[in-house]
């Protein structure tokens, strides 16, 4: 086991935990803001998985002998705080939008652990990370239907769209085949 993959894969899930922490406090500004009832059940449902992740990961965290970082919880705490106050002042648009620009980087946060985790040794993780990437999938593909409609999208491009969410165990099972995430 390379100390260095495991040093990435604690940094990696040190991030996770802490912006998992933001994220929950975000969506439940964000959920608490939309008039709709569906789209506040699902932002609701969102939250709750995004707590769902923080507990997870702490698990991996903990199993490794990691601990996650005060400074990043600081910072994640007020960041989640701050976007949750944004919700109720920016309109519909700007946090469905950014929900998710930042799901689809949560996507490739949770595939980079997963190659960590293997690299290291730890092939038990992989199943849990790559499930979360699905989790993250599934909610940026939520925000990017709702934004997407908006006339708003005409001045903010949308990001690229993401490949299926079949692609993300098939991109790891190719990496791995390859050499590129083997322990």
């Amino acid at each position: 086991m390379s100390a260095g993959a495991r040093a990435k894969l604690v940094r990696q899930l040190q991030m996770a935990y802490s912006a998992e922490l933001g994220a929950g406090y975000a969506y439940r500004g964000h959920w608490r803001s939309v008039r709709d009832p569906g789209e506040r059940d699902h932002i609701r449902q969102i939250e709750a998985e995004e707590w769902h992740h923080r507990e997870l990961v702490g698990g991996l965290l903990r199993q490794l002998g990691g601990k996650p970082s005060p400074l990043r919880e600081f910072i994640f705490w007020w960041i989640g705080h701050f976007i949750a106050g944004f919700c109720h002042v920016g309109g519909w648009f700007a946090p469905m939008y950014g929900a998710g620009r930042l799901e689809r980087g949560n996507i490739v946060e949770y595939e980079d652990a997963a190659v960590f985790a293997a690299e290291c040794g730890h092939h038990e993780m992989i199943d849990c990370l790559l499930t979360m990437a699905e989790v993250e999938w599934d909610h940026e593909a939520y925000f990017r239907s709702k934004a997407s409609g908006h006339p708003f999208v005409r001045i903010l491009k949308m990001w690229p769209a993401t490949e299926p969410k079949e692609a993300i165990r098939a991109r790891f099972a190719e990496n791995e085949k390859r050499g590129d995430a083997v322990a």
